[in-house]
């Protein structure tokens, strides 16, 4: 089993869009895990059924027991993040502000607070139109750790797949260079940086690549809408020459881009066009850098 990661160093750029063509079109042949879970949509354009949902917990936030507190302001006054306020005479913690430090639990005098381990988000295991298994999840509003919610969609997706016997592991991961493209690129077989022909797609590639070096990590490029900007394309060739990173495929502008995406369908599957044919080249060449 071959697990390729699909990551961009901004937004827009085109990811996740690449990310559902090659599922859809590699099908059975693999499992699909959407580490975006701060913006999770693959399962919009894989038309997801949500076969299995699980409540995700993680980190802690303080609780205080009204009727044992006695007002007595000492927790508030520690607290560092401002988390504790007076509201009609009580105290009481704002769970968005906690950070489940403990501090105001230790220090009350009359054991009246204590932690409880928070929801962050939603698991879900579905299969898709394209016949594939999907894991993927989505984190609640205001709430942290992504990174280990990220780590259950890898970890349950790497399962399915090696106990399937699956030919790969398309993972879609979040754009940047944050915790969560972190924990999505651990253990991976290739990185697929997609980045598109403007002055931030180059700088955030850089970054991005910057990351994925760091995990010695064999990388490919997808260089999007490589048309809109012959100067800014042509640097972009030469940094992946400089870095000796594999120039998967270069995709021209075309606005079968959106029109599939309003119909919540992948390109491959929205009638014939260059674009088409471009995306499917371009998923065979990435399995050809797999092999070497």
């Amino acid at each position: 089993m071959k697990e390729i990661v699909i990551i961009s160093g901004k937004g827009g750029t085109g990811k996740t869009s690449f990310a559902a063509s090659f599922a859809y079109l590699e099908k059975e042949n693999a499992v699909i895990a959407d580490c975006d879970v701060d913006a999770a949509n693959m399962h919009l354009l894989l038309d997801a059924d949500f076969r299995y949902r699980e409540d995700f917990y993680s980190g802690e936030v303080a609780v205080i027991d009204e009727e044992a507190c006695m007002n007595c302001g000492e927790c508030k006054e520690v607290c560092r993040f401002d988390a504790i306020n007076v509201i009609d005479d009580q105290h009481r913690v704002d769970p968005i502000a906690c950070e489940g430090c403990w501090y105001c639990s230790r220090i009350c005098p009359v054991e009246a607070i204590d932690l409880k381990t928070q929801k962050i988000g939603d698991f879900y295991l579905s299969t898709t139109k394209a016949r594939n298994d999907l894991v993927h999840a989505k984190l609640g509003f205001a709430a942290e750790n992504s990174g280990k919610l990220v780590t259950k969609v890898k970890t349950e997706a790497k399962k399915l797949a090696l106990a399937n016997k699956k030919a790969f592991l398309i993972v879609d991961g979040s754009p940047g260079v944050g915790c969560p493209v972190i924990s999505s690129l651990s253990g991976a077989d290739l990185a697929v940086l997609v980045t598109e022909a403007t002055v931030s797609g180059l700088h955030d590639l850089k970054r991005v690549y910057t990351l994925v070096k760091s995990f010695n990590l064999k990388a490919a490029c997808i260089i999007n809408k490589y048309d809109l900007n012959a100067e800014v394309t042509h640097e972009i060739e030469a940094f992946l020459q400089e870095e000796h990173i594999s120039l998967a495929a270069k995709v021209a502008y075309d606005e079968t881009f959106a029109k599939a995406l309003s119909q919540a369908k992948t390109i491959v599957e929205y009638g014939d066009s260059n674009l088409k044919a471009e995306i499917e080249q371009s998923w065979q060449n990435i399995k050809n850098i797999l092999r070497g």
